[in-house]
């Protein structure tokens, strides 16, 4: 066998015979010295649990910490039902989203809400701002009847005050609820009449001469015609008795 190859074959098997600085020949087992280039092996450290032999004390407690579980952080639950109080959306309702003044801070005035125009109005229902609420007849667009709005019946009023509909505001009396005596109506005060009319609460209907603002002819009421006479009750301009 040629002897370069029987040394690459030693070398192979780590079974060669190495020469140190002396001279002196020694046989090698296992894998060759750095001297013939080997590099070293890398071995990942590993920690192993050791158990206690003698008085020896285990000091480790990595094992453990890497085993405890840690504080899991608490979620709220989404809510997509009605709030407490019981508004069904819980941004509108004037409890839990409500701003000192009890009402919605978006649209309180004194809070300078974002949905409060310059005019101190609605900034969607302000004519001046154009509104999008605004139809181009210059009424609120869901109860305007040439734009037909979707608050407008068949009939032609508003479905919510119409007796043929069925209104919600028509009570078992066959009255607006809101001015029914009999219902309670909001818009009745305690004196038995229609609470703007009422002289004794100081109506928003009541001039300062202690009439129904309308029929007041000092203030220019529009129920006042030309001759100085109430128009529904004027011959001159036509009335019908």
């Amino acid at each position: 066998m040629c002897p370069l190859r029987q040394n690459r074959d030693d070398f192979l098997t780590g079974t060669g015979v190495s020469v140190d600085e002396k001279g002196n020949n020694e046989s090698v087992r296992g894998a060759p010295t750095s001297r013939m280039g080997m590099t070293t092996i890398w071995r990942p450290r590993v920690r192993i649990h050791v158990p206690d032999v003698g008085d020896a004390e285990n000091t480790d407690t990595s094992r453990e910490e890497s085993t405890k579980k840690g504080t899991k952080r608490k979620y709220a639950l989404r809510h997509h039902g009605p709030c407490e109080h019981g508004v069904k959306k819980r941004s509108a309702c004037k409890v839990c989203s409500a701003c000192p003044h009890g009402r919605q801070r978006s649209q309180c005035k004194e809070c300078g809400g974002s949905q409060i125009c310059e005019h101190g109005r609605r900034r969607d229902k302000c004519k001046e701002c154009g509104g999008s609420a605004i139809c181009e007849h210059g009424r609120r667009r869901h109860t305007c009847k040439e734009c037909g709005g979707a608050s407008i019946c068949e009939h032609g009023r508003r479905r919510s005050r119409c007796k043929e509909c069925g209104g919600v505001s028509i009570c078992e009396h066959g009255r607006q609820r809101y001015f029914c005596k009999e219902c309670g109506g909001g818009a009745i005060c305690e004196h038995g009449r229609k609470r703007s009319q009422c002289k004794e609460c100081g109506g928003s209907q009541i001039c300062e001469h202690g009439r129904e603002r309308s029929k007041c002819k000092e203030c220019g009421g529009g129920s006042i015609c030309e001759h100085g006479r109430v128009r529904s009750a004027c011959k001159q301009c036509g009335a019908v008795r």
